[in-house]
């Protein structure tokens, strides 16, 4: 090869260079423009709407404060807002859907564990992450799930010790029939036996029903000192007014609730839950300035009339944590988001909330409140200092638990819940 053709192949490979390099960078630039987008996994239709409505409301409000701020990585956050239907099967396929996108970095989402249970499985299979929101019956740690919510011993375990030394020993459980009350129930029997309290009832509804009249009856019949009420969804509004109707007061019957937060008081006569009781981790009504604060900003959004309540809280948190472990991360692939959450903490409207590293679960307060007329909660009971979760109650082993969950699973033909009757 002469000098001038050698110099000619030199040109051509460091033109050739020149456009692999352009390509390179316009890729690389357009690949920060693009949107990071996440999943928000919630039902806007269903016996679950009125709960898990204001959720989103709550996470798309985080994530529209992020992009405020600049957003993640020099991208901004998009979210994907899928309905769940009320649907464990529903959740399932949206969940699988989202998954195989191949541009969703994170799910944020779920309401009622058995949601959660059904979409578990999907995360685990495909390696991706899911953010679940909501206080939940425990017996539960994945690789693939940061729980936002309360474990057992940071709300359903503190609650009722509290019920018992402050209220009294006998007491009457009521719950939706699927996988949350019959495994929280589950662990407060063990607990019950174990402080010495008095069983007097245990019954369930369908999710959704309004079939509540002969449960009601037995419960004004036992007389309990304290109504456990796992119920979710809006058969709440239908035993409420049964047990009003039925002479069943907070004054002579106090029912403790453990899914009803301050949206749901909204649907409900303030009459009807005047002096009833509720465990969660976040009351409105907390006097912290962050607090204050996320109220001002939410409000000034949704409206001067909307409430906030737990699982708007966590929702909202567990974004920003979210946020804080992509920008320490420095990329959105989820295994690596996943790591980086297991080292955040974030200053919460309801206090300092840290992942526990063990098991992806937070550190939390617990808190009771007694409902009132407008819909708010006044703080009777605060634990003081963040609990550390305990997903699994000590009453039984591991291997106990699961067995308990298996028969559970497959006593209901394979689902998490119980079969409606038709």
């Amino acid at each position: 090869m002469t000098t001038h053709q050698t110099r000619r192949a030199w040109l051509k490979a460091g033109a050739a260079a020149a456009v692999v390099g352009t390509t390179a960078t316009a890729v690389a630039r357009a690949m920060k423009r693009q949107p990071i987008r996440v999943g928000v996994l919630h039902s806007m239709t269903g016996t679950m709407s009125a709960s898990e409505r204001p959720v989103i409301d709550a996470t798309v409000m985080a994530i529209d404060e992020i992009n405020a701020a600049g957003g993640v990585l020099g991208r901004t956050v998009e979210p994907v807002v899928i309905d769940g239907g009320s649907s464990p099967a529903r959740f399932a396929r949206e969940a699988e859907a989202l998954c195989r996108r191949g541009d969703i970095a994170t799910v944020f989402g779920c309401w009622t564990s058995a949601s959660r249970k059904s979409v578990v499985p999907v995360f685990e299979r495909l390696q991706h992450l899911l953010v679940y929101p909501v206080q939940y019956e425990g017996l539960e740690q994945s690789a693939n799930v940061i729980y936002t919510g309360a474990a057992p011993n940071q709300q359903i375990t503190p609650a009722v010790a509290w019920a018992f030394e402050n209220i009294g020993r006998s007491f009457f459980l009521v719950g939706s029939d699927y996988v949350f009350p019959r495994t929280a129930n589950a662990i407060i029997k063990d607990q019950l036996r174990a402080i010495g309290a008095t069983l007097v009832g245990e019954r369930y509804f369908a999710l959704g029903s309004r079939d509540v009249q002969s449960v009601v009856r037995e419960i004004a019949d036992a007389r309990p000192a304290v109504i456990l009420n796992t119920i979710n969804g809006d058969t709440n509004n239908a035993f409420f007014r049964a047990l009003r109707a039925a002479g069943v007061t907070p004054s002579r019957s106090p029912t403790l609730s453990f899914s009803i937060a301050e949206p749901e008081l909204q649907s409900l006569q303030g009459e009807q839950v005047d002096g009833d009781f509720a465990a969660w981790n976040y009351f409105q009504s907390l006097t912290l300035a962050k607090n204050r604060q996320w109220i001002q900003r939410f409000r000034a959004r949704h409206g001067a009339t909307r409430t906030l309540s737990d699982p708007m809280e966590a929702a909202y948190f567990g974004v920003h944590l979210w946020a804080l472990a992509v920008r320490d991360a420095g990329t959105v692939t989820p295994a690596a988001i996943r790591r980086s959450m297991l080292s955040q903490s974030y200053d919460a409207p309801e206090g300092v909330v840290s992942v526990d590293a063990d098991t992806g679960h937070c550190w939390k307060s617990v808190r009771i409140g007694r409902a009132r007329r407008d819909g708010q909660f006044d703080v009777v009971w605060d634990s003081g200092n963040a609990t550390r979760p305990e997903p699994y109650p000590l009453y039984r082993s591991h291997a106990e638990w699961e067995r308990f969950l298996r028969e559970l699973y497959n006593g209901w033909g394979g689902s998490w819940s119980a079969p409606i009757a038709t």
